[in-house]
């Protein structure tokens, strides 16, 4: 038996976020090679400003998988929602935060 979430949209007049604002999402996958160079281009793609410096890394205790906090400007709640979506559907992510 499959679960359905439903979301309810919260109008942009509610959010909780000022744009622009520095934005930490927190990405985690497999620690594999060319997850974290992955996850960089898609971070610039939506924000060009982005400093590939500042990513910071976590493996997990095993070493299997590798915990990312990204830190984008964020712009409009469209652009995080299509971010959270282009990150959540990369076959290499695991989990979105």
């Amino acid at each position: 038996m499959q679960r359905q979430q439903t979301m309810t949209a919260i109008p942009p007049e509610q959010s909780l976020i000022e744009y622009p604002s520095a934005f930490p999402i927190k990405v985690m996958g497999s620690n594999a090679e060319g997850f974290r160079e992955a996850m960089v281009d898609i971070a610039l793609r939506f924000d060009p400003g982005f400093d590939a410096q500042t990513v910071e890394a976590r493996p997990s205790k095993g070493n299997n998988y590798l915990g990312l906090t990204l830190t984008v400007t964020a712009t409009s709640r469209e652009q995080l929602d299509e971010l959270y979506r282009t990150l959540s559907t990369h076959p290499m992510v695991k989990v979105v935060l």
